[in-house]
């Protein structure tokens, strides 16, 4: 009996450590983020009242009391933080409005936006992706501010995410916004899952590229990165 339960012990914690290497595979099903048809159903007021009370039962399934003057506040401050901020990308509103303009000057150089600041969430285990994202594109007939570029990396950040996906994500997006192919995207970041659990590897960093038109071509590609590289 007792070897019949030993063995039945060391197949379950086999099958929990292969269902463990199975849920930390790193993967990414499609290049739209995973959304069900209904999820913006309901307002951003009625999601935060939800999240609320779910996060207050994971804090006290936890152990924590939530009577502490420290711990009271966190279920609502962390259902704000996910709705309005870190996952507001999720939400189409939020979309920046690009708008083009008319490249009267003729610029037909690369433009080169380096070290946009990302903050993002691995949608596995949902915890940060930090690092910079490097943008560039070849313009045609048309040019956009700045700032927008940047807004679309932040917009495409804020949600869970793999970082393969968030690179081409940028990169479509630019595409549309500038009716061009010529566009480059590269991400460097670090992944907290890496890093605070799991491997925990604190070392390793992640990049990921993302060249079309003109920038498939080795010489301009080698021109972006040598400006990023510039310091």
């Amino acid at each position: 009996m007792k070897l019949n339960e030993t063995l039945l012990n060391t197949m379950d914690k086999n099958n929990l450590r292969r269902d463990e290497e199975e849920i930390d595979d790193h993967m990414m099903s499609s290049l739209e983020t995973p959304l069900r048809t209904d999820a913006f159903d309901l307002s951003d007021e009625e999601k935060i009242l939800l999240i609320e009370g779910h996060f207050r039962e994971i804090m006290q399934t936890l152990g924590l009391d939530l009577n502490d003057d420290s711990l009271k506040g966190t279920p609502l401050r962390v259902a704000k933080m996910y709705v309005q901020e870190i996952f507001s990308g999720l939400h189409p509103e939020n979309k920046p409005v690009i708008r083009r303009f008319e490249n009267k000057y003729k610029y037909n150089q690369m433009l080169v936006e380096r070290d946009i600041t990302v903050y993002s969430s691995c949608e596995h285990h949902f915890v940060p992706i930090i690092g910079k994202a490097h943008v560039a594109y070849m313009p045609n007939e048309h040019v956009i501010g700045l700032s927008k570029l940047n807004r679309i990396v932040h917009y495409y950040a804020r949600r869970p995410q793999v970082q393969e996906r968030m690179t081409m994500q940028i990169a479509n997006e630019l595409k549309e916004a500038l009716q061009t192919e010529n566009v480059a995207v590269l991400i460097e970041a670090d992944h907290l899952c890496v890093m605070s659990r799991g491997v925990n590897d604190v070392s390793s960093s992640t990049i990921t590229a993302e060249y079309s038109g003109l920038f498939e071509q080795e010489q301009y590609r080698n021109e972006f990165l040598s400006h990023i590289r510039k310091k």
